[in-house]
C-alpha cells in the first residue's frame, strides 16, 4: 500500500463530503445520481461526473477509497498529478458513457460511485507494473490474469444482468483507464504487450457481440444466436416486446420533457399505436 499523494487524497476527502451529503439528504442523492432519463432527455450532463462521488452505503465507500487509496499513490508518483486526474476523470466519465450507451433504452436505470474510475486506475496500474499482482485478503493473481478474469466476468455480469451491480461502469472505466494509460506512455504497447492483448483481445470480442447482437443481452445469451425457425406466436410475441420497450422508452420521454419533446415521427408512432 503506498501512501495517496495530494491529488488521491483530495479525490478520498471530496467523495466522502459528498457521499456524507448523499447518504443523509435523498434529494441530494437525487439531483446529483446518474439517471439515464434526465440526462437524455434533460441534458443534465452533469451527472455524468457527479454521480462518481456518490455511494448507496458506507461499505460501497469504504471500498472505493480504500482501492483508490491502494493504487492511487503509486500511480500519481510515477504518472505526475496532471496525468493522475486525467486517469481518474476519463475512466470515471467514460464508464458512465459506456453505461448510458447500454441502457439509453431504460430512462429509469440509475447508478452511483466511484467504482468506473477506480477500475480505470487498477488498470492503468496493470499496464504499468508489468509483475504487478492484484487481489485482496491474502489471494492475489498476476495482473494479466486479473484483467482477463475482470473482463469476462463483466462481460458476463452485463449479459446476465442477475444482480444490482454497475458491471457496465466498471469494464468501461477499466477499459478507458488502460488506453488512457497507454496514450500517456506508449512504450508500454512495447514493453507489456502480453498482458495488454490478454485484455484487449476478449474485450473486443465482447463489444463485438454487443453490437452484433443487441437482442442478446436482453435474452441473457449473448452466444444463442436467433432460430433459424420460428413460429408466427414466437415473431408476435418478439414484435410486441419490441413495441412494449419502444412505447415505455417514448412515456418516460414524455414524463421527463412532455409532448414537445417528441419528435414528429415519435408523435406519428404514439398516435397510430393510440388508435
Amino acid at each position: 500500500m503506498n501512501d495517496l499523494g495530494i491529488v488521491g487524497l483530495g479525490l478520498v476527502l471530496l467523495t466522502c463530503f459528498v457521499s456524507y451529503q448523499g447518504l443523509n439528504d435523498p434529494a441530494y442523492f437525487a439531483r446529483h445520481a446518474f439517471e439515464v432519463g434526465p440526462i437524455r432527455y434533460r441534458r443534465q450532463y452533469q451527472r455524468l461526473l457527479s454521480s462518481g462521488f456518490l455511494h448507496v452505503s458506507w461499505w460501497h465507500l469504504g471500498f472505493n477509497m480504500l482501492t483508490l487509496w491502494c493504487f492511487g499513490g503509486a500511480l500519481e508518483a510515477l504518472v505526475g498529478m496532471q496525468n493522475f486526474l486525467t486517469l481518474y476523470f476519463t475512466s470515471l466519465i467514460g464508464g458512465n458513457l459506456f453505461s448510458l450507451w447500454l441502457h439509453r433504452h431504460e430512462a429509469r436505470y440509475s447508478a452511483v460511485g466511484a467504482s468506473g474510475a477506480v477500475s480505470g486506475l487498477i488498470f492503468a496500474s496493470i499496464a504499468l507494473f508489468p509483475g504487478i499482482e492484484v487481489g485482496m485478503l491474502g489471494i492475489y493473481l498476476p495482473g494479466w490474469l486479473y484483467g482477463l478474469l475482470f473482463v469476462l466476468l463483466s462481460a458476463y455480469g452485463i449479459t446476465v444482468r442477475r444482480d444490482s451491480i454497475g458491471h457496465d461502469a466498471h469494464l468501461g472505466g477499466a477499459l478507458v483507464g488502460l488506453t488512457t494509460m497507454l496514450v500517456i506512455q506508449p512504450e508500454l504497447l512495447r514493453t507489456n504487450y502480453l498482458t495488454v492483448l490478454a485484455i484487449v483481445v476478449p474485450a473486443v470480442g465482447f463489444l463485438y457481440l454487443l453490437l452484433r447482437r443487441p437482442a442478446g443481452r436482453l435474452r441473457g445469451n449473448l452466444f444463442n444466436v436467433e432460430p433459424g425457425y420460428q413460429t408466427l406466436d414466437d415473431r408476435d410475441r418478439a414484435k410486441k416486446q419490441r413495441e412494449e420497450a419502444y412505447l415505455n422508452e417514448l412515456l418516460d420521454k414524455i414524463n421527463q420533457q412532455g409532448l414537445e419533446g417528441l419528435s414528429r415521427r415519435e408523435k406519428k408512432t404514439l398516435d397510430d399505436w393510440s388508435r
